[in-house]
């Protein structure tokens, strides 16, 4: 199982430099997990770009889980931002990103994601 944020999403459907690998992540892992939280945002920045359909249809043959968001997930998120987030941490997670963070940690898999913050954090990389 792994967890994934919306970076990984966006790099399959905008056709970005790491979306090739990306996909192929997707696609060899037996259960991907995705917070609601990060569905609303990923969701938003597809339509800003005219991919919703694309990224719907790739979560829908992924048979991506949503996560909801619920009190365990909140505090996996709030502790994320203080030990990790903006301002306070070279990682300089946001809060959005602190939802990704939690998926994985609640569930202790890695975390599908674009990137250098969570590098930077206890979370392991899927790639």
């Amino acid at each position: 199982m792994i967890a994934v944020d919306s970076s990984a999403l966006l790099a399959v459907v905008l056709n970005e430099a790491m979306g090739d690998t990306c996909d192929d992540a997707l696609q060899v892992a037996d259960h991907c997990i995705l917070s609601a939280a990060i569905l609303t945002e990923v969701m938003l920045v597809a339509g800003r770009y005219n991919v919703r359909s694309e990224l719907q249809t790739l979560l829908d043959a992924l048979d991506v889980e949503i996560v909801p968001v619920d009190e365990i997930m909140a505090r996996h998120a709030v502790q994320a931002y203080v030990v990790w987030g903006k301002g306070r941490h070279p990682a300089g997670l946001n809060i959005m990103d602190c939802f990704s963070y939690a998926v994985a940690k609640a569930h202790n898999c890695p975390l599908l994601f674009i990137g250098n913050d969570f590098s930077q954090t206890d979370i392991q990389g899927v790639l």
